[in-house]
């Protein structure tokens, strides 16, 4: 049986245009659309009392807000199946147990109680920190929708631990589904200490952190698939600056998050929190067993 695509809603902006994007991610891979609402008000309050106290109507009635994401993803895509389901919990752990049973889970970069200045919602950074499967997270101006591409380009980050990477191999599905080419970026520094006043020799420390880049992109790409069309880069500077760069000419950026048994923290690392946070596309989180 094939793994739902899950997406979370709250009937924010931002959860309608997740909900844009996962129906054309399902509707891609050919698997059902689950659309999950997950609260604690009514549980513990009731929708009587939140309409009392003035709080807004989507929020006391939740049902309303999983019924128009439906509809709107049947509008989208007619023949696709969508499930819907309310949870009276606390929407990040809700959203961490439904990734068990998920092939990914879509959420919008925050939802009704995130402030406007915020960068990314607590929601979505725990969700993105903790999931079981690849985990997407809607930024950018052109978020609403998997396809068509935009910029027809889909970029991976590829890291130093790079063999047998989960978030390659999900790159290459998703590049693959989109009929748009895959760029893997690996980047690489000399560190200050180790350059040489020497003129002959300038050049030697900074050759040789290259080299071992380009050894480290090959190694992760051994195994592409010869209908991916790839492009493999090197970019001088911190991982985190050379991938929030190149977002600004995909239409989906992944990058892959380490997951240590019995870790309790946010399960990130620096360079998939700077890319939650600045990307200027969606991002996918993809968890990679340490």
């Amino acid at each position: 049986m094939d793994l739902s695509i899950v997406v979370g809603v709250d009937g924010s902006e931002p959860s309608l245009r997740a909900t844009d994007w996962a129906s054309d991610e399902a509707a891609l891979r050919g698997v059902p659309l689950r659309v999950v609402y997950a609260c604690l008000w009514e549980r513990y309050e009731g929708a009587a009392l939140a309409k009392d106290l003035g709080k807004p109507s989507t929020q006391a009635l939740p049902q309303e807000i999983t019924g128009a994401a439906v509809r709107r993803a049947q509008a989208r895509h007619p023949d696709l199946k969508v499930t819907a389901d309310v949870v009276f919990e606390e929407p990040e752990y809700a959203l961490v147990r439904e990734s068990r049973n998920a092939s990914a889970l879509v959420v919008g970069n925050r939802g009704r109680s995130g402030l406007a200045a915020a960068l990314l919602g607590s929601v979505s950074l725990t969700v993105a920190a903790h999931a079981h499967c690849p985990v997407i997270v809607l930024r950018g101006s052109h978020d609403n929708q998997a396809t068509p591409p935009v910029h027809g380009r889909v970029v991976v980050g590829v890291g130093e631990e790079a063999e047998d990477s989960a978030a390659v191999r999900f790159a290459y599905e998703e590049a693959r589904r989109r009929g748009v080419p895959l760029e893997a970026v690996r980047a690489w520094r000399c560190p200050a200490h180790e350059t040489s006043d020497h003129p002959l020799l300038a050049d030697t420390p900074a050759r040789l952190h290259e080299q071992h880049a380009e050894e480290t992109l090959s190694a992760a790409l051994s195994d592409a698939p010869a209908d991916v069309e790839l492009h493999r880069r090197t970019v001088e500077g911190h991982a985190r600056r050379v991938l929030v760069d190149a977002s600004h000419g995909a239409d989906l950026l992944i990058v892959g998050a380490k997951r240590r048994a019995g870790h309790l923290g946010l399960q990130l690392g620096r360079v998939a929190h700077a890319a939650l946070h600045h990307s200027a596309c969606p991002v996918a989180v993809v968890p990679q067993q340490a």
